[in-house]
């Protein structure tokens, strides 16, 4: 489903070349959980920023079901990336003047789907994560862990093939990180959404299928 062929990212800084990716080769399939670790500045976010399309490789190619996604323009491939991909941030960047349920409809009014249609949808995640009394509740009347779950219905309310996530449980306690965990891996088994989750809690990332490092630029397997 998703292939890295020979990727690379080189940042310039002070006139300097920075190369935070290295020739990176990686194939994903259908329907995995994959947990990606390592040490801060390793290159973790960048590299999901791109299998996400919201940055593009110095050199390389990223093949998603097949089809070379940096050879489209920016409109094409926005399209693809609000059908196809869903994403859950550290930050959940909710909007604040927004309820949960617009918070989590946008998306797909974004698609151009009807508000009526776009409603329905995030109703029913919000009850399916638990958060079918705080629909009328704005991000700052919200815990971390509910903000994080209102990131989640966002995230899922285009039924996407894929799931990317940096640092989902980053900002929660354990026990609210505990709960977005199983939701994630729930999601991964009942839906088949392959699951692709940047993290430093090594015990989410037992719980994916499987592991790998990233060191120096290059992919590892995870020890």
């Amino acid at each position: 489903m998703i292939r890295l062929n020979n990727l690379s990212k080189t940042f310039l800084k002070d006139g300097n070349k920075i190369e935070v990716l290295r020739g990176l080769n990686l194939e994903i399939p259908r329907g995995e959980s994959l947990a990606m670790l390592g040490v801060s500045g390793a290159g973790k976010s960048t590299l999901i920023h791109i299998l996400g399309t919201l940055d593009h490789p110095t050199d390389g190619y990223l093949h998603i079901n097949g089809l070379n996604v940096f050879e489209w323009d920016e409109k094409k491939m926005a399209r693809f990336r609000n059908s196809t991909i869903g994403f859950i941030f550290q930050f959940n960047n909710l909007l604040p003047e927004f309820d949960a349920l617009e918070n989590a409809m946008m998306p797909a009014l974004i698609s151009g789907m009807s508000t009526r249609q776009a409603a329905s949808k995030s109703l029913k995640l919000l009850e399916e994560v638990g958060l079918k009394d705080r629909l009328k509740h704005k991000p700052g009347e919200l815990s971390g862990g509910e903000q994080q779950r209102v990131a989640i219905a966002r995230a899922l309310v285009m039924e996407p093939e894929i799931l990317l996530a940096d640092e989902p449980t980053g900002n929660l306690d354990t026990e609210t990180g505990k709960k977005i965990e199983d939701i994630l891996v729930n999601l991964n088994k009942t839906r088949k959404i392959t699951l692709v989750v940047v993290t430093h809690n090594k015990l989410l990332a037992e719980r994916m299928s499987r592991r790998i490092s990233l060191r120096d630029g290059k992919i590892y397997d995870y020890e």
